[in-house]
């Protein structure tokens, strides 16, 4: 699910076996899953879950990634207890499940969150990362959070607001050739829309071949024909976090 103006299932992918190096918190009314880096700092990076919830692995693994590249990294569960979406759920009921769960319904969430981190962390500089309807989440972040410095929106697109793109904090979009989800022309009018409406910095990369989810849903060891792409994307997010923050 990255479409808001027609939501459609996405595959899970390849499910990492994985444990994390972090540590389950509660935040007020939810919890969340965060990572602290080796060394001190006052940077912050809010990651946003996919469909299928703040303890999936792969997500996790991204989380640990941004604190071993210096952040203090958090992913809040966003769907606050609510079941995250299965591979065994049934599609049909894809849209009635995603009712209670709207991306642009999560600002009390995401101000939560930053309060925690400032509190607890003493955390001064803020940024946001999102994958599939996390990248949704970013998205709309970055339309209503100038308290941000930046954000990266994965696979993830708003198409139902009239100042889509009235972005405040620069902002990276990322997205695979061959995403079913998001076909290639949403992309290019998001770019023109980027083009009129946005006064900050922002990017638009697009990695050939590439389907939905494949910078987290996607294991390099074995898939070495995407191997590059993931890599060079996980890259591109990082570099694009040291710029702003």
């Amino acid at each position: 699910m990255a479409n808001e103006e027609r939501p459609c299932p996405c595959d899970i992918g390849d499910k990492f076996e994985y444990e994390g190096l972090g540590n389950e918190v509660q935040i007020e009314h939810f919890k969340a899953y965060i990572c602290r880096p080796p060394s001190a700092t006052d940077r912050a990076v809010i990651v946003v879950q996919d469909i299928y919830g703040w303890d999936l692995p792969n997500t996790r693994f991204i989380v640990d990634l941004l604190a071993a590249n210096g952040y203090i990294a958090i992913c809040p569960d966003f769907f606050v207890g609510e079941e995250p979406w299965t591979p065994s759920n049934d599609w049909a009921t894809f849209n009635k499940w995603l009712e209670t769960r709207q991306p642009r319904r999560t600002d009390k969430e995401a101000n939560a969150t930053l309060r925690y981190i400032k509190e607890q962390y003493n955390a001064k500089r803020f940024a946001v990362v999102g994958f599939c309807w996390g990248g949704i989440v970013t998205h709309h972040l970055m339309l209503t959070h100038s308290d941000m410095k930046a954000g990266v929106s994965l696979y993830g697109i708003i198409r139902d607001s009239d100042d889509r793109c009235a972005l405040k904090k620069p902002t990276l979009f990322i997205f695979g050739e061959n995403d079913s989800v998001i076909p290639l022309e949403q992309v290019t009018l998001l770019e023109q829309k980027l083009k009129e409406q946005c006064t900050v910095d922002y990017e638009v990369k697009v990695y050939p071949g590439q389907t939905h989810g494949f910078v987290h849903r996607r294991k390099e060891d074995i898939n070495p024909n995407d191997k590059p792409h993931i890599e060079d994307a996980r890259r591109q997010m990082i570099d694009w976090l040291n710029k702003y923050m």
